[in-house]
């Protein structure tokens, strides 16, 4: 039996922040982790010889600054790069666009006139509106407390605090803020331009990790959630950690171990022990036993309380509700290795076109009819990829002259229709997804000579994606803020005492922020002190 301060159920992003700013404040930590590698999502293996990649987290934009600035994660080896062009959106018939610092407007200038003076005010609604969320993502949105007591006064001072942050923005910004909560990305893109790969280029925002239409009410808040980023002080940026996104979690483990966190691979929890309503630590598959002050889980809360929770120690009504929680990504992640750099009809040869994020969704239509494929046939007969090739901004991934690239794709059924498994049609989907790639690249598909193929299904058992939900739960208005996970527990703390969430099933929500770690951190030490002043 071992026994320290904090223990925290899994080593992904959020763990290893949470654990390193415990550590910080003087708190024994202990991590432990399921699979032999630190990382979770975010991590870089080697899947054909010779060529690595970013297994299933594939690029960098979320990330927190103040988070990378606390853990001195660049003093541990992290190095991110920008993209040299942000996306290259190919059609059909032979147009494009191309995004990034100085070519948005010109490009767009040869699509449509219209839409090149529309899309500056649009990007800076977004940009406006982001800026002052940004303020929300490192503290604990409003929790509601029944009763009257001092839980239910320090809520009013935190919603009240919130309130003052929202009041920032015009009244004409928060119109827009309620339509972006509440209406479909679709309806706000046709509002305000004409032609579809413009549209196409917010609208995949708006569908990326969410098995959902364009045309889906609350997509438009995705497509928010995506505005959120950053690369090297440059807001609305993407870039690529050198080394793949693993760069990024072994950095963090050696932020966290220099504080004397202990991580422990190859540990996966059984059960979390709760003794008389409280969560004392958790029994190992192996039959070892960790106590703990506190109980921390970076797992998705679906699989917290209906798998890891006795039954018995959480009210029914509770047990029920985080039962319902929505889960599924449409998500379907390959990792192939290139023997060449592909050529596109669009756009030939070469360029900086090839380091950025290549969106294969021509329009919201073709978006829309994906969706309405998977949900009938399993997937999508024309499936949405999103193609990346870090090998173009780091050469440490693969041999010289050849290449890697993520392929991102979308949208399949977390679940397939008629009891059918994944397992029977994981390389049938993923022929057709480098045949997709193939039909904008001709010669793509002959010059792949390896390849990882991770349909929901893989996700869920190598990473605990239920569903293959890389956000840890739908990013749907029942499931935001002051209600993510629940509402009366969106502080991070869980319904048993000393058991709390740091997950991306806690507020801010997916992607490899970091924040949500970063909160349920601040959580356990208020009530440490709380507890030991």
């Amino acid at each position: 039996m071992n026994e320290t301060d904090v223990v925290i159920i899994g080593a992904g992003h959020n763990g290893l922040t949470c654990a390193a700013y415990l550590a910080m404040a003087g708190l024994r930590v202990k991590v432990v982790e399921r699979r032999k590698v630190v990382g979770g999502a975010a991590v870089t293996e080697e899947f054909c010889p010779g060529f690595r990649n970013s297994v299933a987290a594939y690029t960098v934009s979320l990330l927190n600054p103040q988070i990378m600035s606390d853990l001195k994660l660049a003093d541990h080896g992290l190095r991110i790069v920008e993209r040299r062009a942000q996306n290259f959106l190919p059609s059909p018939d032979g147009s494009y666009l191309l995004t990034g610092e100085g070519r948005t407007r010109e490009s767009v200038e040869k699509l449509s006139r219209q839409d090149a003076a529309a899309i500056d005010a649009f990007s800076g609604e977004l940009e406006a509106i982001a800026d002052v969320l940004r303020q929300l993502v490192l503290r604990a949105p409003p929790n509601l407390v029944e009763g009257f007591g001092i839980g239910a006064i320090s809520e009013a001072f935190n919603a009240l605090g919130t309130a003052n942050i929202l009041r920032r923005l015009s009244l004409e910004q928060q119109r827009n803020l309620l339509d972006l909560f509440t209406r479909s990305a679709g309806e706000m893109l046709d509002e305000r331009f004409e032609n579809d790969l413009v549209k196409a280029l917010f609208g995949f925002d708006a569908i990326v990790g969410n098995y959902a239409s364009p045309y889906a009410a609350g997509s438009a808040y995705v497509m928010l959630h995506h505005a959120f980023g950053e690369v090297n002080g440059k807001k609305g940026v993407w870039g690529h950690a050198i080394g793949g996104m693993g760069a990024i979690t072994q950095a963090m483990a050696r932020a966290a171990c220099s504080h004397g966190v202990e991580i422990e691979t190859d540990a996966a929890v059984r059960e979390v022990i709760v003794e008389k309503e409280r969560a004392v630590g958790v029994t190992l598959d192996n039959g070892k036993t960790v106590r703990a002050k506190y109980v921390v889980s970076n797992v998705n809360p679906k699989l917290l309380y209906t798998r890891l929770v006795p039954e018995g120690a959480l009210a029914p009504e509770f047990r029920a509700r985080i039962s319902r929680w929505q889960n599924g990504s449409g998500t379907f992640r390959m990792n192939v290795a290139l023997s060449v750099l592909p050529s596109f009809s669009a756009l030939p040869g070469p360029g900086d076109h090839l380091t950025a994020g290549i969106i294969i969704a021509p329009s919201l239509g073709y978006m829309d009819r994906a969706w309405h494929d998977a949900r009938e046939f399993g997937w999508s007969r024309a499936p949405v990829v999103e193609v990346l090739i870090p090998s173009t901004l780091d050469d440490s991934l693969s041999p010289p002259g050849q290449h890697v690239a993520s392929l991102f794709c979308q949208h399949v059924a977390p679940q397939l229709p008629d009891g059918r498994s994944w397992d029977d049609h994981r390389e049938e989907v993923a022929d057709l997804m480098i045949a997709t790639v193939d039909h904008y690249a001709p010669g793509f598909a002959g010059s792949v000579i390896g390849r990882q193929v991770l349909s929901p299904l893989d996700l869920e058992r190598e990473f605990g994606l239920l569903g293959g939900d890389i956000f840890h739960g739908a990013l749907t208005l029942n499931q935001l803020f002051s209600a993510r996970p629940m509402l009366g527990h969106a502080d991070y703390r869980g319904p048993l005492k000393g058991l709390y969430h740091c997950g991306s099933g806690a507020h801010p929500g997916g992607g490899v922020t970091g924040a949500p770690g970063h909160n349920a951190a601040r959580a356990i030490l208020a009530d440490h002190r709380a507890l030991f002043s």
